[in-house]
Formats: structure tokens, C-alpha cells, sequence
């Protein structure tokens, strides 16, 4: 199993999608690359992500490219939906420097590649959500999601 982290706004509609796709092994909430060790109020600069162990026989970084873009606007920046700040920021992060390879080709090769705004960084710290976080979406399917409800089932 390989781990990547995607964040692509509010982490709960993410989670619920990306439990969905072909391949995927793992999903837990949390926040990725932020400038402490543990999550205060404001979040210390984290990002919303989701932890993300797939199986590469089944699924690869490219194609998890793909899935997220499905699910966000890459051209918006700190803004997924109606959730707004800096912890709603779109991003891939990884401790292994291919997947991160992969990522930058992914954006590298759209034609609109200086429009987008996703980040592509190495992991620096992630820290897991509370409980209440957790697959948040399956607990209260009535909550604000950003991703259509199309999206979330596409793939079930």
C-alpha cells in the first residue's frame, strides 16, 4: 500500500469520495503541512486533506489526479464550494518524491497548466482529524458538502 494526501476543500465530502474510488485501500480525515504538531482553533496554516492508502496495481497517482479534479475547481484559490480560508486549499502531498513527480506532470500536461493552483509539496506533517471527522458525510449525509451528490456515488 502507498499514501498520499489530497486536500481538496472541506475534508468530508473528499473522504466520501475518495472512499468510493477503485483501489483504495485507506481514507482518514485530517490536515496536512501545517506549522505545528497539533491543531489549535485556527489550524496553524493547515490544509484539509484526506490520508489516502491505495493499492498501485489498482490505482495510480495519475489517476488520483484525475479523481480529485473531478471534485475540485484547480483554478480557485483557498475557496472550494462555499467553504473559504486557507485550510480549503487544493493540494497533493506526499513523503514519496514520485508521486509528486506524477502530480506536477499531471498539472504540467492540462492546457491551462498557469491557471491552476493546486499545490504539489512534499509532506512536512499531517496530523489526523478528530473522531467527529472521521466519514463525517456516511454519519450525517444531510451536511453542507461542496461535492455534488452525483460525484459521490459515481463510483459505488
Amino acid at each position: 500500500m502507498e499514501v498520499v494526501y489530497l486536500a481538496g476543500g472541506c475534508l468530508w465530502g473528499v473522504q466520501a469520495f475518495i472512499k468510493t474510488l477503485p483501489g483504495v485501500m485507506l481514507t482518514e480525515a485530517g490536515r496536512a503541512n501545517g506549522t505545528s504538531h497539533t491543531l489549535s482553533g485556527e489550524y496553524d496554516g493547515y490544509a484539509e486533506c484526506v490520508k489516502t492508502g491505495f493499492d498501485p496495481t489498482v490505482v495510480t497517482v495519475q489517476e488520483l489526479m484525475g479523481y480529485l479534479f473531478e471534485i475540485i475547481d484547480p483554478y480557485s484559490m483557498n475557496k472550494q464550494g462555499q467553504d473559504v480560508g486557507e485550510k480549503y486549499r487544493t493540494g497533493v502531498y506526499s513523503e514519496n518524491p514520485g508521486h509528486l513527480k506524477v502530480a506536477k506532470e499531471f498539472i504540467g500536461e492540462r492546457e491551462d497548466y498557469d491557471r491552476i493552483v493546486v499545490e504539489v509539496l512534499p509532506l512536512t506533517n499531517y496530523v489526523r482529524s478528530a473522531e467527529e471527522h472521521q466519514d463525517r458525510l456516511a454519519r450525517c449525509p444531510n451536511d453542507y458538502c461542496h461535492i455534488p451528490e452525483e460525484l459521490l456515488t459515481k463510483y459505488k
